[in-house]
């Protein structure tokens, strides 16, 4: 007797293969990043900069929680990958925005500031890139 066979997905594809390695390095790098700019910002000089730091600490966030959701290969794990990287692409173009129309409340740079032109614009491009490989391996 044989034991069952598990249904084969067809077509689909586990988030973190093929280019979602390359797609979780990128997430892991800004969330290593972000999180220690966000710590020293906000344990050195949260008062320069009140608005940009707490900025910096929310794409930190984000930047976690993406990374390890699209790692994870369950089903809770991808509706909060697609939930942290749409909220990701909206924080980028809206304080990308607001950085640009009212640089007066960001004396100081975050990541999304600018559309994240001091990150090369990779903040600009990430959650567009997630969005397109969450749904290129949707399961």
């Amino acid at each position: 007797m044989s034991a069952p066979s598990r249904p084969v997905r067809t077509g689909a594809r586990a988030t973190r293969s093929g280019f979602g390695k390359v797609l979780v390095t990128l997430y892991a790098v800004f969330a290593v990043g972000a999180t220690s700019r966000a710590l020293f910002q906000i344990l050195t000089k949260y008062d320069e900069a009140p608005l940009a730091y707490g900025l910096s600490a929310a794409a930190a966030v984000v930047y976690v929680v993406a990374t390890l959701a699209l790692v994870v290969d369950r089903g809770w794990a991808r509706r909060l990958a697609w939930a942290a990287v749409s909220f990701e692409a909206v924080g980028v173009l809206v304080v990308g925005t607001f950085s640009l129309l009212r640089p007066e409340h960001f004396p100081e740079p975050t990541v999304w500031s600018d559309y994240g032109l001091g990150y090369l614009l990779i903040p600009l491009f990430l959650p567009f890139l997630g969005l397109w490989w969450l749904r290129r391996t949707r399961g």
